[in-house]
C-alpha cells in the first residue's frame, strides 16, 4: 500500500514517516522545500495551495493521511488558509485520483469552534472531509508529546526551574507521538467504521489535572514542580505581551490562549478507538522521561 502524507516533515508526520520506513510501507510526503533522501519516501515539492503538487501526491495512492496545518496565524484568514482550504483542497485532490481511503488529522479544539480562531478553522476542516463523499475518518488528537516536539518543549524547559504555570483549572488528555503515528498508519489500512472520527489519547482515564500533568513532566524532568493555575484575564494578557515581543515567533498568542483556558480538553469516551484496533502503548510516565532524555541529547535543554 503506498500511502500519501500532507506534513511528513512536521512533528507528528516525521514520526509516521519512521512509522512507515519500518513497517516497508512506500510512501509519498509532501513538503516545501528540498529533503535529504530517505529510503522509502518519495518526495513531493509544493504546499497544499499546489494544485500540481497535490495531484503528484495522491495519484496511485490507496490512502491519504492529512496532517498538515497550523496552529499559529496572525488572523482568521491565515487559519483558513492553512487549515480548512487546505484541507479541501487535498480532499478534492484525493476524490479526483479514486483514493480508497482518507484518514484526516484535526484536534479538539474542533469541538469548541466558537473558543479560537483555530478551533473555528478545524472544524471547517471537519466539515470539508465529512461532505467529500470519501472513505474517511477523523482523528482528533489531543496535546501530542515526544521527541522533535516544540510545543510541550515550554513545559519542560520551565521544569527545569521548579516552577510551571498552568492554565486555569481543568483537565486535558495527551497522547505520545509514536502512538499517535501507529494509529494514524493502522487507519489507512482499514475501512471506516461507523464512528467516523476518533478521540484517542493515552489511556488515562478522564485526562490529568493540569497541576497532574505538570507534576508529571518535572518528575520526568527529576525535579518537584509548583504548578500554579494562571487566571484567564493574566493568561490573555501574557498571550498579548508575547506576541508583541516575539511577533510571529510567539508561542502563547492570545488565540491559543483562548482555547488553553478552557477547562476540558480531555478526549471523549464515546468517541474512543476500539480495542481491537488500537490502545496506547507508551505508558506516559516513560514516555515522558523517555521525551526529556531526548531534549538533553539534542541540546534542546
Amino acid at each position: 500500500m503506498t500511502v500519501a502524507i500532507t506534513g511528513g516533515t512536521g512533528f507528528v508526520g516525521q514520526a509516521v514517516l519512521d512509522r512507515a520506513s519500518g513497517q516497508g510501507r512506500p510512501v509519498r510526503a509532501l513538503t516545501r522545500r528540498e529533503q535529504p533522501d530517505r529510503k522509502g519516501v518519495n518526495w513531493v515539492r509544493g504546499d497544499l495551495s499546489s494544485i500540481d503538487a497535490l495531484i503528484e501526491l495522491v495519484q496511485g495512492a490507496e490512502a491519504v493521511i492529512h496532517i498538515a496545518g497550523v496552529v499559529n496565524a496572525p488572523d482568521a484568514a491565515g487559519f483558513y488558509a492553512g487549515n480548512a482550504a487546505g484541507t479541501e483542497a487535498v480532499v478534492a485532490a484525493a476524490r479526483d485520483a479514486g483514493v480508497k481511503r482518507f484518514v484526516h488529522v484535526s484536534s479538539l479544539a474542533a469541538r469548541e469552534p466558537k473558543l479560537s480562531l483555530y478551533g473555528e478553522s478545524k472544524m471547517l476542516a471537519e466539515q470539508f472531509v465529512q461532505g467529500s463523499g470519501l472513505d474517511s475518518t477523523i482523528v482528533r488528537p489531543p496535546a501530542v508529546y515526544g521527541p522533535r516536539d516544540t510545543e510541550i518543549l515550554e513545559l519542560f524547559k520551565a521544569a527545569r526551574w521548579g516552577f510551571v504555570p498552568m492554565p486555569p483549572a481543568g483537565r486535558t488528555s495527551i497522547i505520545h507521538v509514536d502512538d499517535l503515528a501507529r494509529l494514524l498508519l493502522t487507519l489507512a489500512g482499514v475501512p471506516r467504521t461507523d464512528a467516523g472520527i476518533y478521540e484517542p489519547d493515552d489511556g488515562q482515564p478522564g485526562g490529568w489535572a493540569h497541576g497532574q500533568l505538570a507534576r508529571a513532566i518535572g518528575a520526568a524532568m527529576g525535579k518537584r514542580v509548583w504548578a500554579p493555575h494562571v487566571p484567564r484575564p493574566v493568561l490573555m494578557g501574557a498571550a498579548r505581551l508575547d506576541r508583541l515581543f516575539r511577533g510571529k515567533s510567539a508561542k502563547l498568542t492570545p488565540d491559543r490562549a483562548s482555547y488553553m483556558a478552557h477547562p476540558d480538553w480531555t478526549s471523549a469516551p464515546a468517541l474512543a478507538v476500539p480495542e481491537e484496533l488500537w490502545s496506547a502503548q507508551v505508558p506516559t510516565e516513560q514516555g515522558l522521561a523517555d521525551t526529556a532524555r531526548w531534549y538533553r541529547q539534542h541540546g534542546w535543554l
